[in-house]
């Protein structure tokens, strides 16, 4: 098992968006902090789940670590 580069952002639930069809799912809108201002919000779909398979929503206002993981392998090390 190869090791994992990672990097935690944090986060906040702006909105709630309901879906426009009945089969489509809920959305949540994120914003991240740090991010480039045209690439600041995300929309994902609404459902979290925990290590026990329960499952939870986000609700407007929460905030959030948002995580990026990468095996070691599929980066480079940064120069000096």
């Amino acid at each position: 098992m190869s090791k994992k580069k990672s990097k935690i952002l944090r986060g906040r639930v702006e909105k709630v968006l309901k879906p426009i069809l009945p089969k489509e799912h809920e959305k949540a809108e994120i914003t991240i902090e740090g991010a480039d201002d045209l690439y600041r919000e995300i929309r994902v779909e609404n459902l979290l789940t925990d290590e026990d398979g329960e499952k939870a929503r986000l609700k407007p206002g929460d905030e959030l670590d948002i995580v990026l993981e990468a095996e070691t392998d599929a980066t480079t090390k940064k120069p000096d």
